[in-house]
């Protein structure tokens, strides 16, 4: 496989994707709404009233948590436990949506995209091997998620640290669960996502359509968050170590079936 090329090619699509409004004002305004208002919102309303952190069904959520992540809470004053909880946990899964989002719109643009712009024929007639055209696909959405990611949570950690230095004096984010979250999960993630939009795209006509077919993989991450929220699930690291895993294997699995039924031959059928 000449890298170059394929190097070449995810060039080329994230050029095109950045001219597009359509893809980067979501990639733009989800994180910022989702990593830095609402958060914002939710650790400095509790501050304005302090009683809302005694509240009856949140100490109750605690109280059903594991042993060991109890003693994550230990020492704090309620209204801290509920910054520390919101921001350093429950948050977490939230966090996910957005390499999901940037690499499934990315991704649906790729062979989908290629066909609406009516240049997927002069692609297919380059001297790029069948895995070379997969893979600067691939990479293109994967790394633009990335990097959408990693400013999020940039972001994320700066919005959480500053709303809720009057409560806690002094920088409490990230953990070790975050901390495995961008490193380990959300490649992960990323790759599960446009690995199955990317599927997806070289089968159905248009980049709308693929970006919904791709929707589903959603679904889990919101399962989640459900869990967390109802105190049957707890991100802690340890989850987060075996979550990770599985989305490796998923998606590394879901990327070579891709492969293994992608043919240039079958995409020129469809231009």
């Amino acid at each position: 496989m000449n890298a170059a090329l394929v190097r070449a090619l995810a060039e080329k699509d994230l050029r095109v994707v950045l001219r597009s409004r359509m893809v980067v004002l979501p990639m733009l305004l989800v994180p910022l709404v989702l990593l830095v208002l609402i958060p914002a919102a939710i650790i400095v309303v509790p501050q304005l009233v302090p009683e809302a952190a005694s509240d009856k069904e949140f100490q109750e959520l605690l109280a059903r948590l594991p042993a060991q992540m109890k003693a994550r809470f230990e020492g704090y004053s309620p209204l801290q436990q509920l910054v520390v909880y919101v921001a350093g946990y429950m948050w977490a899964p939230l966090f996910l949506i957005v390499p999901l989002m940037v690499a499934g719109g990315v991704a649906a643009d790729s062979f989908a995209g290629e066909r609406e712009r009516r240049t997927l024929e002069a692609l297919l007639h380059t001297p790029l091997t069948d895995l070379e055209l997969f893979a600067g696909k691939v990479a293109a959405a994967w790394v633009m998620a990335m990097l959408v990611a990693v400013l999020g949570f940039v972001l994320y950690g700066l919005t959480v640290n500053l709303a809720a230095w009057p409560i806690m004096g002094r920088v409490f984010f990230p953990n070790l669960t975050w901390l495995l979250l961008i490193g380990w999960v959300t490649p992960a993630v990323a790759l599960l996502g446009l690995g199955v939009v990317v599927v997806v795209s070289a089968r159905v006509g248009t980049a709308h359509e693929a970006f919904q077919a791709g929707g589903l993989v959603v679904l889990p991450v919101v399962v989640l968050l459900l869990g967390q929220v109802s105190g049957v699930l707890f991100l802690g690291p340890a989850l987060a170590l075996g979550l990770g895993a599985a989305l490796w294997l998923l998606a590394l699995g879901i990327l070579r079936v891709g492969f293994g039924t992608f043919r240039r031959t079958s995409l020129l059928s469809r231009v």
